[in-house]
């Protein structure tokens, strides 16, 4: 956690960014292979198909474009740029197979005031991701599919994540996946935010 801080610190200044990029690209790598076990030890389908790993994946590929952003050699640049958008691709893949896998408990998850319906916009953003996914992996218009992302998954934030601590404070799963759906929404915009990949 102390690295996370730090590195998050880090990222603000532009003469500490690239060293905060590589400590953040560390931890994020460090949790990517720590969910490796439970994809293979997996007892539930979301687990079986990459669970969390391609959430700490996503996260490391914000670290990358912020290494890329600050590399000074062009080519290095943009190596590291496709590699970033690239890997957010088969995240935003993961995340609908996610979504499609657990889309009762996703549209669950969406606030009954929202017209027209939960499902409606559980299999509306499910559809969303796939096609942000394939645009991002065959880089066309990647990057608006990519700032439609960050968009959505803001509005995630707030309109699920938000409510839900406020109305179950103590439930520390409330807190991890607000905390998650954040900082994932910061890794994509910092892809996305590339000037080439």
């Amino acid at each position: 956690m102390a690295a996370q801080v730090a590195g998050g610190i880090g990222m603000l200044h532009a003469r500490t960014a690239r060293s905060a990029s590589v400590v953040l690209g560390i931890v994020y790598l460090c949790f990517s292979l720590a969910c490796v076990p439970d994809i293979i030890a997996a007892a539930n389908i979301y687990d079986k198909y990459g669970g969390s790993f391609f959430l700490f994946v996503s996260l490391f590929c914000g670290a990358i474009a912020l290494y890329a952003a600050t590399e000074a050699d062009a080519a290095r640049a943009v190596v590291f740029g496709r590699l970033a958008r690239f890997g957010l691709g088969v995240c935003a893949i993961s995340f609908t197979l996610g979504q499609m896998l657990l889309l009762r408990e996703t549209a669950h998850l969406v606030p009954k005031w929202i017209p027209p319906s939960q499902m409606f916009w559980a299999i509306l953003t499910t559809i969303a991701f796939a096609l942000a996914g394939v645009a991002i992996l065959i880089n066309r218009q990647a990057r608006v599919a990519m700032r439609l992302m960050t968009l959505m998954l803001a509005l995630f934030g707030v309109l699920v994540w938000v409510p839900h601590l406020i109305a179950h404070p103590k439930a520390h799963f409330n807190w991890s996946e607000c905390a998650l759906t954040f900082l994932v929404t910061g890794a994509t915009w910092m892809v996305a935010d590339l000037k080439s990949f």
